[in-house]
Order: C-alpha cells, then sequence, then structure tokens
C-alpha cells in the first residue's frame, strides 16, 4: 500500500452468504486497480467472490471489463502463475457507487456430480486390484498389517533409513507352564519375536523401557507404530516336519522348534525373510526385542524383552554417508593407480554394500512381567518351609514364594542392517493409473476427457491431479485381506485414498455375511434401539488397517503445510466401495483421529504427539483430529453397507463434515443392489439401504438413442432412484396399477358426464384397452404389490439369468459405461474414439 501512496482511512468487512463486501475510502482515487490485485492475495477461502465497493464521487469510470489476468500463489516460500485466471469486473450500483467485482479462486468442490472426478477416480478404483510386487519395501505390522512405501520422495520426507532386521533364534527357553497349551501344542513354548524402534522424542517409551524392571517390552510401549513380527516356532513341530510344509505352500520361510533337555532350554529356530522397520533419526533411536509365547487359548505371554540403543550396535550410523563415500574414493584412487577403470555397476554396488552398516549376534533377554499366578510358588515355598521348620516354617515359605520372581531365561540371536535412504532431490514423474484388466486404459480415456474440455475453455485447468500425482504407499492387512492405496499431488493439495474390492476368498467371506454391528464399538444394539447398524464383515476389515491408514495420510501432507489445506477423495470398487464409505462417515464425524480405528465408546489412544514427533510435523500441540479442506467420495458399484439409522447418520453429515457422496451404479450391477433387507427367523428383521446419491451410467443397446448415458439422483430429475428397493407394499387403488387405472376411468368418466349421458361404452372401451396391455406387474398390483417395484425386480431377475447382473459389476463395463457417460466410446483393447 505504502510503495502505491495508497492509504486506507477506513475499512469495514461485512459478510453475507455471497460474497465479503470491502467499504472504503481512498484518498488516491487511480489506484483502484492495485486494490483489486491486492484482494486476490488475500486467499480467503470458500468464499464466491470479493467485491470492492468505492463511495461515488472519487471518480467516474462507468461499466469496465478487465481482461483475464493470472494472479500469483505461494508454495513453500516460492511464488509462481497460478493457472486459474481472475476475472475482475467494474460495474455501477443503482446509487451511482462504483463497483470491482474480484471473483476469488474457484472452489476445489463443484457443485454437483464432477463427472471428470468421478472419471479419474475410477481409473483409480481399478488401480487398487495391481498389489504391489515383492520388491517393494514392506513394512511388517505387528497384527498384520503391512505398508510398501512406493514412492522414494514420501519416503525420504518421513524417514531417514531403515532397519532390516532378521531373527535367526532363541535358544534356553523355559517350558510351557500353561497345561492346557501344552496339551494343545506341546510342552515347550511356541516363541515368535517382536521387534519395534523407539525414536528419541518418544520420551514417555523410553522412560518405560528403562526404568520399569518388570516391563513387557514391546507389547508394552504406546508411541511405536512400526512393529516387525517374525514367525511362530510351534513347540510341537520340529525341522522334518516344517521344512516340507513351507515346500508345499510355496514359501522359503519356515520356524521350528528344538525341545528342551535335562541340562539345556529349548530352542526356537527362524527361517525368516528379513523385517523393514523404518526410522526417522537412528543415532537417537533404539531398537526393542520381545520374544511372545503365542496362545491357542487367551492372549500370549511375554516370555523376556531386551532393548538396545541404535549406537551401541551400529556406531556409526549417524555418518553412514560420509564414510562410504570415503571408502569409495579411496577404492576408486587404488584402481586407478593400478592402472584400472572400475564400471558404475560395481562402483554402485560397492557403495550400496559400504553404506548399508550390520550387526549380528546374540542378545540375553534381561526383563519380563511380574508372575500374576503365583498360586503354585506359594505352595512349593509352604511346603519346602513346612519340611524344615513346622507351621512357622511353612507360613514363612509361602510369604517368600509369593514374592519370588522366576529369572528371565532366552538367549536372542539376530541380525541388524541399516540401510540409508539418500536424501537427494528426487524428481516426481506422474504415477500412471493402469487399472486392473489388460485391454483397459484409464489413462487415456482421462486424457481425451481433459483434452476435450481443454478445446471448450483454453483457459481452465480441469485436471483433476497435478504432474506430480505419485502412489505414496499401499496398505495391507494379511489377516483381513483389507488393502487400500494413499496417492498424493503437492501440486494440487490433493491426497486420494482408493480400497481394494473382492479379489482373495477372504474377501468373499466378508462380502457374503449379513449380520450387522453396532457402528460405534461398544454400544448395546439388544438394549438399545435404533441405534446406527453397519455390515459386521465390511466393519472388521475395515478396521483392521483404519488406524494406520490415518497416520499414513496424515503424513502425506508437504512439509509445513497442515491436512485442513488439502482435498481428500475417497474411492472403490465393490467391497472397495463400502469400505471407503465407512471411511468416509469416520471422517466426516470424527476427522482423522488416528488414536483409534473405527468409532468406539472407549476414549482414543494420546496419539498427536508421537505422530508429530516421528513424522516430522511441527504441530505438536493439537488438541482435536486434523480435518481436510474437502472430503468427497466416489464409489462404484458399491454394496449398501448399513442400516436406514445408519445412512441418516450419514446424510446429516453432509455438508457438515463431507462435501460430497456419489455411488457410481453400471446399469444392472447386481452388487450394487446388495444386501437385501431380509427377515429371518434367527436373527430377526436386516435392513439396508445405501448411503449418498446415485449417479446411473449405462451404455446403449442400440444407435437408435433414448437411453440416458448418465442419470444422477436428484440432479438429473425427480424420479425415483432405480438401485433402491422402494416400498414394496402399496394401495391396490394406486395409478398406475391394474385397478386403479380402471378407477381413473371410471372416475373420469363420471366427472365429464351428466348422469343421464353416462357413456358406459367409453368407460368400456378405456378398460378393454388397458385390458389388452396387461402386464405381470399389473397382476401383482391387484394384490397390494406396487407395479415400479414389482417391475425393478423382475428386471433384476432377468439381469441375474441373463448374466448381465454380474457382466456389469466388472471392469471392463464400468470402463465403457464412463467412456459413453463422458462422450466417447471406450471397448477393452480397442481404440477409445468420439461418439
Amino acid at each position: 500500500l505504502q510503495r502505491k501512496s495508497l492509504s486506507l482511512h477506513s475499512l469495514f468487512l461485512h459478510k453475507n452468504t455471497h460474497a465479503y463486501t470491502f467499504l472504503s475510502m481512498l484518498s488516491n482515487t487511480s489506484s483502484y486497480r492495485y486494490v483489486a490485485t491486492i484482494l486476490t492475495l488475500l486467499r480467503i477461502q470458500n468464499v464466491n467472490g470479493f467485491i470492492l465497493q468505492l463511495p461515488s464521487g472519487h471518480f467516474s469510470l462507468g461499466t469496465r471489463h478487465y481482461h483475464p489476468r493470472r494472479i500469483l500463489s505461494e508454495r513453500n516460500g516460492i511464488w509462481k502463475k497460478n493457472k486459474h485466471p481472475l476475472y475482475v469486473s467494474m460495474s455501477s450500483d443503482d446509487h451511482g457507487n462504483d463497483i470491482v467485482d474480484v471473483p476469488c479462486e474457484s472452489s476445489s468442490v463443484k457443485d454437483g456430480f464432477d463427472l471428470t472426478l468421478a472419471l479419474w477416480c475410477a481409473g483409480l478404483a481399478f488401480d487398487a486390484y495391481a498389489e504391489p510386487s515383492d520388491s517393494s519395501r514392506w513394512e511388517k505390522g505387528s497384527k498384520g498389517t503391512n505398508v510398501a512405501f512406493l514412492s522414494n520422495s514420501f519416503t525420504r520426507s518421513l524417514y531417514s533409513g531403515l532397519f532390516e532386521i532378521t531373527p535367526l533364534k532363541c535358544t534356553d527357553l523355559p517350558n510351557e507352564n500353561d497345561t492346557a497349551e501344552s496339551l494343545l501344542s506341546g510342552d515347550g513354548v511356541d516363541a515368535y519375536m517382536l521387534c519395534a524402534v523407539v525414536e528419541g522424542e518418544m520420551e514417555d517409551d523410553i522412560k518405560y523401557i528403562e526404568e520399569d524392571k518388570f516391563n513387557k517390552g514391546v507389547v508394552g510401549l504406546t508411541s511405536s507404530a512400526h512393529v516387525g513380527r517374525s514367525l511362530t516356532a510351534w513347540s510341537n513341530v520340529d525341522e522334518k516336519q516344517a521344512k516340507p510344509k513351507a515346500k508345499k505352500d510355496g514359501s522359503d520361510s519356515y520356524a521350528y522348534s528344538i525341545p528342551s533337555t535335562w541340562n539345556r532350554g529349548g530352542q526356537a529356530v527362524w527361517i525368516n525373510k528379513p523385517l523393514y522397520i523404518y526410522v526417522s533419526n537412528p543415532a537417537r533411536a533404539r531398537l526393542v526385542f520381545t520374544v511372545m509365547d503365542e496362545n491357542l487359548v487367551g492372549e500370549d505371554d511375554v516370555i523376556g524383552s531386551v532393548s538396545k540403543t541404535v549406537l551401541s550396535l551400529l556406531p556409526n550410523v549417524g555418518n553412514a554417508w560420509e564414510l562410504a563415500k570415503e571408502k569409495l574414493v579411496k577404492k576408486a584412487k587404488s584402481a586407478v593407480m593400478s592402472g584400472e577403470m572400475l564400471p558404475d555397476d560395481v562402483l554402485q554396488k560397492n557403495l550400496a554394500d559400504e553404506i548399508a552398516q550390520c550387526w549380528e549376534g546374540d542378545l540375553k533377554l534381561q526383563t519380563k512381567p511380574k508372575n500374576e499366578d503365583k498360586g503354585g510358588q506359594v505352595t512349593a515355598g509352604a511346603v519346602a518351609g513346612a519340611m524344615i521348620a513346622g507351621p512357622v516354617g511353612a507360613a514363612a515359605g509361602g510369604l517368600i514364594g509369593s514374592f519370588y520372581e522366576e529369572p528371565v531365561r532366552g538367549k536372542l540371536t539376530t541380525r541388524v542392517r541399516y540401510i540409508p535412504i539418500p536424501q537427494v532431490s528426487v524428481k516426481r514423474d506422474r504415477y500412471q493409473i493402469r487399472g486392473g484388466t489388460p485391454g483397459v486404459n484409464w489413462p487415456e480415456l482421462y486424457s481425451k476427457r481433459i483434452s476435450k474440455l481443454q478445446e471448450r475453455d483454453p483457459e481452465v485447468d480441469p485436471d483433476v491431479a497435478g504432474d506430480d500425482l505419485e502412489f505414496c504407499v499401499y496398505v495391507n492387512n494379511e489377516l483381513t485381506e483389507c488393502s487400500c492405496g494413499i496417492y498424493r499431488s503437492l501440486e494440487k493439495r490433493l491426497i486420494a485414498i482408493t480400497f481394494r474390492g473382492t479379489t482373495v476368498p477372504k474377501d468373499l467371506l466378508t462380502d457374503a455375511s449379513i449380520i450387522q454391528t453396532p457402528w460405534v464399538d461398544g454400544v448395546d444394539s439388544k438394549s438399545e434401539e435404533g441405534i446406527p447398524q453397519v455390515h459386521v464383515g465390511f466393519r472388521s476389515s475395515l478396521n483392521s488397517i483404519s488406524r494406520r491408514l490415518k497416520e499414513l495420510t496424515l503424513a502425506a501432507v508437504a512439509p509445513g503445510e497442515d491436512l485442513s489445506m488439502y482435498d481428500v477423495v475417497i474411492t472403490g470398487h465393490s467391497l472397495g466401495g463400502a469400505l471407503a464409505t465407512l471411511f468416509t462417515t469416520d471422517i466426516a464425524e470424527y476427522g482423522f483421529d488416528a488414536g483409534r480405528g473405527l468409532p468406539q465408546l472407549a476414549a482414543s489412544e494420546p496419539w498427536w504427539e508421537r505422530l508429530a514427533a516421528s513424522m516430522k510435523m511441527k504441530d505438536k500441540n493439537r488438541k482435536e483430529p486434523p480435518r481436510p479442506k474437502s472430503l468427497r467420495l466416489y464409489s462404484f458399484g458399491s454394496p449398501r453397507v448399513g442400516n436406514l439409522e445408519f445412512v441418516s447418520l450419514f446424510e446429516s453429515l453432509k455438508g457438515k463434515g463431507y462435501d460430497q457422496a456419489y455411488r457410481i451404479v453400471n446399469d444392472q450391477d447386481v452388487v450394487a443392489r446388495l444386501p437385501r433387507t431380509v427377515n429371518t427367523l434367527i436373527l430377526g428383521s436386516v435392513g439396508y439401504d445405501h448411503c449418498g446419491a446415485t449417479a446411473l451410467i449405462s451404455v446403449p443397446k442400440s444407435s437408435e438413442g433414448g437411453q440416458s448415458v448418465l442419470w444422477v439422483e436428484g440432479e438429473s430429475d425427480d424420479a425415483l432412484c432405480p438401485v433402491r428397493d422402494g416400498t414394496p407394499l402399496t394401495s391396490p387403488l394406486a395409478s398406475g396399477g391394474l385397478l386403479g387405472d380402471i378407477y381413473e376411468s371410471v372416475t373420469n368418466a363420471g366427472n365429464n358426464q351428466t348422469a343421464d349421458s353416462y357413456k358406459w361404452s367409453d368407460i368400456a372401451q378405456s378398460v378393454g384397452g388397458r385390458l389388452q396391455n396387461l402386464t405381470p406387474s399389473d397382476i401383482t398390483s391387484v394384490f397390494g404389490i406396487d407395479k415400479t417395484y414389482a417391475e425393478r425386480e423382475v428386471k433384476l431377475i432377468q439381469s441375474i439369468t441373463s448374466g448381465e447382473a454380474i457382466a456389469h459389476h466388472l471392469e471392463d463395463e464400468y470402463y465403457q459405461g464412463m467412456g459413453r457417460a463422458c462422450g466417447f466410446v471406450a471397448n477393452v483393447g480397442k481404440e477409445i474414439v468420439e461418439v
């Protein structure tokens, strides 16, 4: 303002539903252009426009319009041209005041169904079926939740390196002290190893490990998100049994036990693939190892734990790069002096070998929890005391037995390898969405859609994601087979989450159940009526990865930025669409609460400070779970997920927790019409209904036209959604039914004629014509069954019989349907052409 010699005597801000109005008095009226430019930099969000109202009498300009100009936007301290043009216009109001209208940047959420976004989400929904290869670095979790880090830039923004932990064996193990367990799995313990990294900022965990001599090791940690778990070495399985079984299963990993003898404890031996655990600051971290006894009945027991600082095992972990480069330079110089030339691949291999530091050795287990059941010890002490000093000795022996703690047994042999992640600038090439079916080309279809939109308006950038779109991580739970991927575009400040649909037998079991469970865990559905309930299989599956998924999503924002600056889009096909719906409901109502999985009555665990420390977030004092700038759900072929109360909860969150929710359904897709409301003797009434508006796509069966290729519930017209069940029962005299139409014919004739001129011949002709066009649904309408409902049910049965119901659920059919909705003929394996 000072640079342009502009002074503001007064500035008032008035807010209405459509705009922010600025009233000002200017001493230099020639500076109105600069005021308009300044307003564009205020970056007020979620507003339709800025209006600068200037008092009349200062100048006379009349109505003027400024050509589109590009404004600047800031990211990480760098100003650059924005892709969205700015339109500035000037006019006069009824009182002669000059008004400068400066529209703000258009909202990222458009009103109504966004076909371009839907097409982009379709590619992602089917891209989730392509699971990453085994070459990806997998972070193995203790409860079966594994993460494959697929983006180098995303991984480097979180971690400095990773530990490769390979458990080898554990010797001097105690025998099983539980009689029931020994009958089920043998006399020895069924050992497996847990390993976790405690970062330097995790003060509570460090204090727990260092000061509590009866700590539970990895099991007692509250902040460590990354835990590795080995196979279980069952005490009744020896090497001769384990090795052939692994070979038969196509695995090169197995574990077995060696029984104890009179002078030697039992052994657990692991031929195990390495466990990978990521770390932010290895020089300040410590490794915690815990050997567990897996129980077939009840909770697993802690055999013993040991913790070591990383520097005590790998003293040069802090300067691995410098030492590796120094050694490599010496080796290269020596080769040159001797007249040799080391090839690049040899240099790269040597560098990799030098950087990765390794330690292998024995770790004596040092701590274990107190023995809660000391009945046997007290009895043994009392018997021994009685033999020495009678009743007094028995009392003293029992007291001593109650205080006695067995020594910790077990010696763990393991290999620890640290691999630094190079902290160098990485160019992010745009990730190419693949889809799951050969011959389906989602990227090309999307590209043609974008080109078509740009031809209409070259000044608009319709691309959903930026050129830096990257596939960050893939999350999978090996117990439930629930899987999803996280994508991001820092350029567009966009995060996309896509859930995988049905692919394996475990998914089929998840889909098949119709039993419902309370949406909020801990609520008693038997004592409370009218509570939101959801499909038990869907909820259980999502709950297995939900907490880790939230943590990784929060980490996907750029350094120094916050989730509130980002748009979040959630999608999925089939089972993936159901999981996407549940996840959207959770986020819409509670935000990204990473202190738990799905909603529960119990309080969430403290989590933000730990997550902020481990993922290099600046805000470490947040009290409320973060929320995104916008939240949108676009699912494909999604089954119904909950009862009417859950649907009501979901709809109540629109505009308050989420911005859009659409279910794209391809024509006769039967999965999108399941589960049905049923009544059973055992379960009673189990009701299901849809969440969000339906967007129905279809491919015309002929070139004659007449069939809509895209119909959106509540937007295209006021017609009832054909995918919903509707009301099966109606009045037999309802309009459209046989008796209803006959009744209307008689009534209309009576209204139009006098009693003397009542023309029975006209009535007979009308009724006769109606009977000639009799359909099966007309017969059912006589018994009070809604005609539209009956016709829809008949059509559904016909589609199942013909195979369309299943075919329309598959990717190739959705590919064709989305193509036609966008104005293209898109057939599998063929060139995409415009209609």
